[in-house]
């Protein structure tokens, strides 16, 4: 590992330039190792001198200090603490030899010179290590001083601590208006109605807002909005998946219950606890039975020809992924071919894990799972009430009269004609046939596919997998947690029970963290920890460090309550800032990472619709149930299905049910909500990426349910809006904003109006297509409905409407 003299003296040269930039940024400054150093070596280095000793290059290690400062078999050290220029990796970097030049030339990782620098700057100071941020279990940090009074609880304090250190200021705090809706939109997924806004626009009591805060927690429609992520972590579907994607028709059972246990504020640690091991509790309970769906949502394959084992094994790491993706944000799967290239996570390891999840009854066929009866309060009235009607009937009919026996004829004798049925015989029959035509009528009780363990007779060997293939078993395995990372205590049983315990130890350093930063992206629309999926060594570092790890240990203390977070964090100054921007905030800080201004982000795809229909007046608010089909274009399952491929479109208030009962096939997403970037389901997703195309507005403007939604808009503003047209146009700008009109947003909408009127009235078949109008309705009535119905789709597919600001 020498370098040649050529490199040698191009080197120095370099070195010099490199010295000179170290002097230029302060080299007394302390390097931070996690978050400075770490992230380059993680990036640069860790793949080929990281964790996984199968695949290290050339025996080196950099992601251990001992092993980076010792000796290497030539007799260079990689690192000589204090000497940077002693410091083999300082060589190899650069080097201009591409034979030995680090990062290979042809990997596309050549470090800048500041990074360099920064490299230096480290190793003299000593290349002191630390461990992995995430991995050291978070302590409450004392909060910091501040200069200005603004701060309204400690988050606050966090925040503002850190833009006095950039030079900013915060943004004033929002209008009522402003605040209404976006608290309203977050906490409920529905835009407030206007009686809400107006109370509390005129509520001069100091704690308003909390209170309306208070208010929007306890409607039921929290749940529903907040349990939109939570399916999108558990990969909730309403079809099995992968090529036929036969459905499970009966899946929207767990994602009541989900609903219900947000609604009840369920504990976060039981709430974990009952999805991965509820069935294990004990005298578990049938709700807390239902619960463990959440890993029946797995994809299963009923194809002919597929091995049933494969696909059960498949089943089981998915399970495993699955879960430490969301409770703990690692990318386990890396480890299931080898040990991880750059966490703490080895392939024995993952095996382990495999096995306290590899005892669960279940095969990858149509017999996938042990079911269970899960009743509902509906259903339950539906089979008491046909249990009446059974019983009833029973009565009436009672025991059955003696038959009367026709006398036998004497010998030489006619037959006697049969004997005729009396009346009552004739009305017993009757009553029979009822009663059998009444029984195959038995309201069916909905059954839930669940976790169950299997019997101690029947309990499977596990095994490590090598390069990742059932077919190709090592060496036994025992069940065991993911302890490099998270310690468990011994007396916890290893099985899904104690993986639920050892998840929700305080000194668990992940779960705490990770929980809390995804409630923060959800009102923030960016966590302090952007890569929401991943808290290992490749995930970005937090923008707050000290405020997510207040945060993190403020979750535990209270007890694991969910709602006081999301109180915490909506009654935050942060939160209720103005989300307006100036030039200097958009140079400093573009992705408003530091906070100096409040979240502005487009709507997520189920809010876009149900804002739309709660807007128009034709949102159900009917909670609960099976999934629905509310329109979408004809012949979509139609595409390489052998099982059921029709859409059969819901009927009356079915149809304008919230998003989150839209019945969902894995092959084919409802298009709508799918173009407004809602996954497929097929795998866990940790946090949806927002982009911005022209389909969706193709969708708002054009998408039949929207323009529904646009014609119903325009008939409430007709009835509700007052006899004068500037009076329509200023409720239906305030219906749609949640804020009063200004003067030239009435004056674009008033010549939209106009124009489309004079366009309408001239083309009266037009003008009822539009409208929906149907030749009862007077010409001149359908062209103003249809004019009016232009306006209100513009309206529905304003920024302001679209985005939460």
């Amino acid at each position: 590992m020498r370098l040649s003299s050529s490199a040698v003296l191009t080197a120095l040269g370099l070195c010099v330039a490199i010295c000179v930039a170290a002097d230029a940024e302060s080299p007394s400054a302390a390097v931070d190792f996690n978050r400075e150093v770490r992230p380059l070596l993680s990036r640069n280095c860790f793949r080929c001198h990281g964790e996984d000793a199968d695949h290290r290059e050339a025996n080196l290690r950099l992601d251990q200090r001992d092993a980076a400062t010792a000796a290497l078999p030539s007799g260079t050290m990689p690192i000589v603490p204090g000497q940077p220029d002693k410091s083999e990796i300082v060589a190899r970097i650069i080097a201009t030899d591409d034979s030995v030049r680090m990062p290979p030339p042809d990997s596309g990782n050549q470090l800048k010179s500041e990074e360099i620098a920064l490299l230096r700057r480290w190793i003299e100071q000593g290349a002191a290590y630390a461990e992995h941020w995430a991995f050291v279990p978070p302590t409450r940090p004392p909060l910091p001083d501040v200069k200005q009074a603004w701060a309204s609880n400690p988050i606050d304090r966090f925040i503002l601590s850190r833009l006095e250190r950039e030079g900013l200021a915060p943004s004033p705090e929002a209008s009522r208006y402003e605040l209404s809706r976006r608290l309203s939109l977050d906490l409920r997924g529905l835009p407030p109605d206007m009686e809400t806004v107006d109370d509390f626009v005129r509520d001069e009591n100091g704690d308003a807002f909390e209170r309306l805060a208070d208010q929007f927690l306890a409607d039921p429609a929290y749940g529903e909005r907040w349990a939109r992520p939570w399916l999108d972590l558990a990969r909730y579907a309403d079809s099995r998946g992968l090529g036929s994607d036969p459905l499970r028709p009966n899946a929207w059972r767990y994602r009541d219950w989900l609903i219900d246990a947000l609604n009840a504020n369920m504990r976060y640690d039981e709430f974990t606890t009952e999805q991965l091991a509820g069935d294990l509790l004990p005298n578990a309970t049938l709700e807390q039975r239902m619960a463990t769906a959440f890993h029946r949502n797995t994809m299963t394959n009923t194809e002919g020809g597929t091995d049933d084992e494969e696909f059960r094994v498949a089943a089981v790491k998915d399970r495993i992924e699955t879960t430490a993706r969301v409770w703990m944000g690692l990318s386990l799967q890396c480890a299931n071919c080898h040990d991880h290239k750059y966490d703490p996570l080895t392939q024995r390891e993952y095996y382990q894990f495999f096995a306290v999840f590899n005892q669960t009854a279940d095969a990858d066929r149509g017999d996938e799972a042990p079911v269970i009866e899960a009743p509902t309060d509906l259903s339950r009235e539906q089979l008491a009430a046909f249990e009446s009607q059974v019983n009833e009937l029973k009565q009436k009919i009672g025991p059955a009269p003696p038959a009367a026996q026709t006398p036998m004829p004497k010998p030489g004798e006619a037959a006697p004609p049969p004997h005729e049925p009396t009346p009552e015989q004739r009305e017993q029959q009757r009553l029979r046939d009822e009663l059998a035509k009444l029984e195959k009528s038995r309201p069916e009780t909905p059954t839930l596919p669940v976790m169950q363990e299997l019997p101690a007779d029947k309990r499977r060997t596990s095994r490590i997998m090598l390069r990742g293939n059932f077919l190709t078993p090592g060496d036994e395995v025992s069940p065991g947690f993911l302890e490099r990372v998270a310690p468990a205590a011994k007396e916890l049983p290893r099985d899904r029970l104690g993986a639920a315990r050892w998840l929700m130890d305080r000194n668990n350093p992940l779960v705490a963290r990770v929980a809390v930063n995804r409630l923060w992206a959800q009102l923030f629309g960016i966590g302090l920890v952007e890569t929401e999926e991943d808290f290992g060594t490749q995930g970005d570092p937090p923008s707050h460090p000290e405020l997510l790890d207040w945060l993190a240990v403020e979750f535990i203390d209270s007890g694991w309550d969910v709602k006081h977070m999301l109180r915490l964090m909506v009654t935050s100054a942060t939160y209720r800032q103005s989300s307006r921007t100036t030039a200097e905030m958009l140079e400093k800080d573009p992705r408003n990472r530091l906070l100096a201004r409040g979240p502005r982000f487009r709507l997520e795809a189920e809010t876009v619709r149900d804002q739309a229909l709660a807007l128009s007046g034709l949102l159900s608010r009917k909670m609960h149930g099976a999934s629905v089909y509310p329109y979408q274009p004809p012949g979509l399952w139609r595409a390489a299905f052998n099982g059921e491929r029709t859409w059969a479109t819901s009927e009356g208030e079915e149809k304008y049910r919230r998003a989150l009962y839209t019945f969902w096939r894995r092959t084919v997403p409802y298009p709508s909500m799918q173009t407004f970037d809602a996954p497929s389901r097929e795998m866990c997703t940790i946090r949806r990426i927002r982009t911005n195309t022209p389909l969706q507005a193709f969708v708002t403007l054009n998408d039949p349910v929207f323009v529904e939604a646009a014609q119903s808009l325009a008939r409430r503003i007709l009835k509700e809006g007052g006899a004068d047209q500037t009076e329509r146009l200023k409720f239906a700008i305030r219906l749609c904003l949640g804020r009063p009109a200004e003067q030239s947003q009435i004056d674009v909408l008033a010549r939209l109006l106009a124009s489309e009127l004079a366009s309408y009235q001239a083309s009266v078949p037009a003008a009822r297509k539009m409208a929906a109008a149907d030749d009862a309705v007077p010409a001149d009535a359908a062209a103003e409905m249809a004019a009016w119905t232009v306006v209100a789709n513009v309206l529905l597919n304003l920024d302001g409407v679209l985005t939460k600001g």
